[in-house]
């Protein structure tokens, strides 16, 4: 094997018979002593696997957009999770917790791991990940032939677990299962020392310690499915009670070690789910035809929507399930910035090869965003989705900061109805292939997505909001966005401009806090700060009066903490401020840039400017082919006269 294809399946074949173990139960005792972490239970594996790539403590103190989102709490990110999941930090540092404590022999660990939210929200993706995520594990030792994979340790007879506990560092939990119980006494005649060993891994399509339940039909449920049958074909062989005629491969005998999935779980009979009452709590299974309980260790988790949620817990009768159950909600994603980065995700994974324009998957996920948002009495939607995407926001009529948690108070639970994740990727995915240049734009895709919303079977005042978020509020965001951009590009040296603005502002604006003078770089001349300048860019947020001097009070204390915090400044630096510097500076070529775009026939040095905008728009990822159809709106939309 000389090729490159050659060396890796070399490579493999000669590394993988290392890593496994046959041996006898004497030898594997050699190996706990040497390490006991070799015995983890199934929770605790599944923590170690979550927190091995890396944890992330962020204390919001530190980062400013994170504070405005989630005020002073302390955020964890874990990395096994970063580059599948976004907007949901909370989601998942409640999961992890739960492997924690179970990990720790906790309440949990006697839990079923359930997962609510509505329809394309994450849960199956998590689950996903948690069971790939055991399929690359280490291999674990597991006695030969045992169809529940279980722990050798439970060869060790009861009265000497103690004197083993001691030497191996380790505790010993658990029983042999009916099969194992019966080869020790008949084929080993008792003598566990001998029995064999080996090392196994996992698997989701092998059925090896990864099981998955689906709905099962209400009028075939039957429980071999989760705990075994008995082999009929074996009954003329064997007494009724002899352990050989159990077929254990119901879902709680191969998940034994690993986990066990349960999917939309209240579709079910409740009688079906009650092996999970003494799995949890009890961690035990029942045997199938007569037999004694059997052992389990395993994760059970289970997910389904809020309205199967809410009918089962209304049922006061399943109170003994409901008791065992530790809830997490997977909400959409709020966060616009996070949003975007789920289709940025989903569309790597495609075929697709078109050219998106900028603001095409901004403007969607604003979609997405909004739908899921409740109304507020105090800000407009824009306005809300914004704040909740830890944006700086000031009230127009002063200088308080708005309030995400006022807002969130507001509106008590979000997050849980809306578009889902699935409905805009089918509407980009649309105006991908309908697309003739192999290029989308956000004119192209808030088509689809109008398409899309009226096709879909919901109610007509539903209907008729999200029409009304898109066909005015995100029209007027993306008029808005398109605006400042098409004119920024006439602007030779925007940030240059922007940065000697934001450095003008910050030293009138320390001097009239302060209540100090201000020195003229070239004359030298002591001059009091320069209110009317001041004025100009506070008056572009709507800033005037006493509500402009608390504003100028507040950027400056900002800037302090930022310095005092060794950040480096830049007019990006306080939102509101940007924002006005931005608006000052379009303002002074508004008119020039609606002139030229609007011109069907341009003189010679309109040409040149035209020409101009448009290669900067291309530097900011426009093809000419987008950037026509963009300029082209502008032209029609922008700027009526």
């Amino acid at each position: 094997m000389n090729t490159e294809f050659g060396h890796i399946i070399k490579d493999d074949r000669y590394r993988r018979p290392q890593e496994r173990f046959s041996g006898t139960f004497l030898e594997y005792l050699e190996i706990v002593k040497q390490d006991p972490a070799k015995t983890i239970l199934a929770h605790q594996r599944m923590y170690e696997i979550v927190t091995e790539p890396g944890v992330e403590v962020l204390k919001t103190e530190d980062y400013p957009h994170l504070r405005r989102i989630y005020g002073n709490d302390t955020i964890k990110r874990y990395k096994f999770f970063e580059n599948d999941f976004y907007g949901i930090d909370k989601t998942i540092m409640e999961i992890v917790r739960y492997f924690h404590s179970a990990a720790m022999s906790g309440e949990e660990s006697r839990q079923v791991l359930y997962l609510v939210g509505p329809v394309g929200s994450g849960k199956s993706s998590i689950m996903e990940k948690l069971k790939q995520a055991l399929t690359t594990s280490p291999m674990i030792y597991a006695l030969k032939g045992c169809p529940m994979r279980e722990e050798p340790l439970h060869l060790i007879p009861h009265h000497l677990r103690p004197q083993f506990e001691k030497i191996l560092g380790t505790r010993i939990e658990g029983d042999l299962c009916p099969i194992c119980r019966y080869r020790l006494l008949n084929d080993y005649h008792g003598e566990y020392e001998n029995f064999e060993v080996e090392t196994i891994d996992f698997s989701i399509r092998g059925r090896k310690g990864i099981a998955v339940v689906p709905p099962v039909d209400p009028n075939n449920q039957d429980a071999s499915v989760l705990v075994g049958s008995v082999d009929i074909s074996k009954m003329d062989l064997y007494p009724e009670d002899d352990p050989r005629v159990l077929s254990l491969n119901g879902a709680f005998n191969v998940g034994n070690r690993g986990l066990v999935e349960f999917i939309e779980i209240f579709k079910n009979e409740v009688e079906y789910l009650h092996a999970i009452i003494t799995a949890t709590q009890e961690k035990s299974i029942p045997s199938p035809g007569k037999g004694s309980m059997i052992y389990f260790d395993g994760i059970i988790l289970a997910h389904s929507n809020e309205a199967e949620w809410n009918k089962f817990k209304s049922d006061h009768t399943n109170e003994a399930i409901l008791d065992r159950i530790v809830k997490i909600e997977v909400p959409y994603c709020l966060e616009l910035d996070q949003e975007i980065k789920i289709y940025q995700k989903i569309l790597k994974k495609s075929d697709f090869k078109a050219h998106i324009a900028p603001h095409t998957l901004e403007v969607a996920s604003m979609f997405a965003v909004m739908s899921r948002l409740t109304p507020s009495n105090k800000v407009d939607m824009i306005t809300k989705m914004r704040i909740y995407n830890g944006e700086e926001i000031v009230e127009s009529s002063g200088s308080k900061k708005m309030d995400i948690q006022e807002l969130r108070d507001e509106a008590g639970r979000e997050g849980l109805a809306g578009i889902s994740t699935r409905f805009i990727m089918k509407a980009i995915d649309n105006a991908l292939s309908e697309s003739e240049h192999n290029c989308i734009n956000p004119i192209l895709v808030m088509e689809s997505i109008i398409r899309a919303v009226k096709a879909t079977d919901m109610g007509e005042d539903e209907k008729k909001r999200l029409l009304e978020y898109l066909q005015v509020a995100i029209k007027n965001e993306y008029n808005r966005i398109l605006e400042k951009e098409v004119t920024s590009a006439f602007i030779h040296g925007f940030r240059e401009q922007a940065e000697s603005l934001f450095n003008n502002y910050l030293d009138h604006a320390e001097a009239f806090a302060t209540k100090v003078k201000i020195k003229d770089a070239n004359t030298g001349e002591e001059l009091e700060p320069d209110e009317k300048f001041m004025e100009s860019i506070e008056a572009q947020i709507g800033l005037i009066g006493s509500a402009a001097r608390g504003f100028r009070q507040d950027v400056t204390a900002y800037m302090f903490s930022l310095l005092r915090n060794n950040v480096k400044l830049d007019y990006t630096s306080y939102e509101p401020l940007k924002e006005a510097i931005e608006k000052k500076l379009t303002a002074s070529v508004r008119e020039l840039s609606r002139v030229i775009t609007k011109a069907r026939v341009r003189d010679s040095e309109q040409s040149g400017k035209y020409n101009s905008m448009v290669e900067e728009m291309k530097r900011n990822g426009y093809c000419d082919h987008c950037c026509n159809v963009v300029l082209r709106y502008a032209a029609n939309n922008l700027w009526k006269d």
